[in-house]
């Protein structure tokens, strides 16, 4: 993969299963780490969504975290936009 010039970039991942609480923030990264975030999940099937300000609040988290309650609503529509994707609907 050929290194971005671009360091601004930022990258996050998140882990939601039915009996968390919460979406799990479990990866996380700018610049370099941010492009292999995105290529990791983009060869595992995973859906990518780019959300500048999403991803700047969601960078403030620590790893393994869930996320707090003030980003519940914004993280669901996402993640309903994405099931939507995926099922066609």
């Amino acid at each position: 993969m050929k290194p971005s010039k671009d360091r601004s970039k930022s990258a996050v991942a998140l882990r939601y299963q039915t009996d968390d609480a919460a979406p799990v923030l479990i990866a996380k990264g700018q610049g370099l780490i941010a492009e292999q975030i995105i290529a990791r999940a983009k060869e595992a099937g995973i859906f990518v969504h780019e959300s500048k300000e999403l991803v700047s609040l969601l960078m403030q988290i620590d790893l393994d975290q869930h996320i707090p309650p003030q980003l519940y609503q914004a993280v669901a529509e996402v993640l309903a936009w994405v099931y939507r994707i995926e099922h066609d609907l």
